[in-house]
């Protein structure tokens, strides 16, 4: 197929943002234009809106474009081209085409339909090259779409909030190093998860209840949280949370967010005092995934509109079982299995992976 390109000369641009070479006022129904970067040029189809001042020429040139990929390179408007370039070359992607330009949250992101020989292996290089360079990106495969009801499924603690709910009641309960020593460990995935969680809730016995109203009091939301669920909810998205925290705080959050369920441990107690025993199953990984399967099936979502976040070794299950797995601000193990990850921004971050 013949198309008019714009030129660019790559050392001519490469330390402009994407947002100046490619201005984001295109017309939603212009998309897609016809994309090809190289370590030394780059072309888009002369439909797009660009800074005219910076193209070398526009010529036709023969190109077959695969517009229809579902697998979506998503950056925003801020990077590089020169970093744009590295990440195809260290990704081991090549663009085919822009697909979309979405303003959400205050900011702009970029959709390019990506060809790739190992899905999983650029994904794995993306989260690698993203954190070195702190940059957010992503690379997706059919990826849920914001404007159809989806699901999506976050861990509580260090996710949704900014804290280990038990490692500050074990502050309070005057066992905090002990208990956090051993939270770190089972996020690592060094520890089988229900052992480590009797073994943190046992030192708690005889503390007073108290404690707990006094970490709920104060409990700190994490960065993006409200954003996230308002902007999910005008599209009449379901939220929930699957925490192997407890029923205190995740019910509590539950109630203050309007979120659609909340899933946790309940701890036993009696006469105003813990017992140092948690009542009934253990929301252990596997519960967490089977969670995001029976809301999925409740309020009728199809998986491919499924999500799952989280930051932890005992999430995985829950993120593996979801159509897209989001580890967040997460340890190792978590990011080498995820699709995607946030590295440090909030979490309507991922407002802008949706498609």
């Amino acid at each position: 197929m013949t198309n008019n390109v714009h030129n660019f000369i790559l050392e001519k641009i490469n330390t402009l943002p994407l947002a100046q070479v490619i201005l984001p006022t295109q017309a939603p129904e212009s998309f897609p234009f016809s994309v090809d970067l190289s370590t030394s040029a780059f072309a888009i189809d002369s439909n797009c809106q660009c800074d005219e001042s910076l193209m070398v020429d526009s010529q036709q040139t023969n190109t077959v474009t695969n517009v229809n990929s579902r697998i979506e390179l998503v950056v925003f408007s801020d990077i590089s081209l020169a970093l744009l370039s590295q990440l195809t070359q260290t990704c081991d992607i090549s663009l085919t085409a822009l697909t979309a330009i979405n303003h959400r949250n205050n900011l702009i992101s970029y959709r390019f339909a990506i060809t790739t020989d190992e899905l999983n292996l650029s994904r794995q290089k993306l989260i690698s090259f993203a954190e070195k360079n702190n940059i957010e990106a992503a690379i997706l495969f059919n990826a849920p779409k914001l404007d159809v009801p989806g699901l999506l499924v976050m861990d509580m603690d260090s996710t949704t909030i900014k804290i280990e709910c038990i490692d500050e009641i074990a502050i309070l309960a005057g066992v905090g190093e002990q208990v956090s020593a051993v939270t770190e460990l089972a996020m690592q995935g060094k520890l089988d998860f229900s052992e480590s969680l009797y073994q943190r809730v046992a030192t708690l016995e005889n503390a007073s209840e108290q404690i707990l109203a006094d970490v709920a009091k104060n409990i700190p939301l994490m960065e993006g949280l409200e954003t996230l669920i308002t902007e999910l909810k005008k599209h009449q998205w379901r939220v929930a949370i699957a925490s192997g925290g407890f029923t205190y705080f995740a019910d509590h959050l539950k109630n203050m967010l309007s979120l659609d369920a909340a899933y946790a441990n309940t701890l036993e107690i009696i006469d105003g005092k813990l017992t140092g025993k948690v009542l009934g199953k253990v929301v252990d990984a596997q519960v967490k995934a089977d969670s995001l399967l029976l809301l999925s099936e409740e309020y009728n979502i199809p998986h491919q509109q499924t999500v799952a976040m989280g930051d932890g070794a005992n999430d995985l299950v829950m993120m593996e079982a979801a159509n897209l797995g989001v580890a967040f601000h997460a340890k190792s193990i978590v990011k080498a299995k995820a699709d995607t990850a946030i590295n440090t921004s909030g979490l309507d971050c991922m407002i802008h992976w949706l498609a």
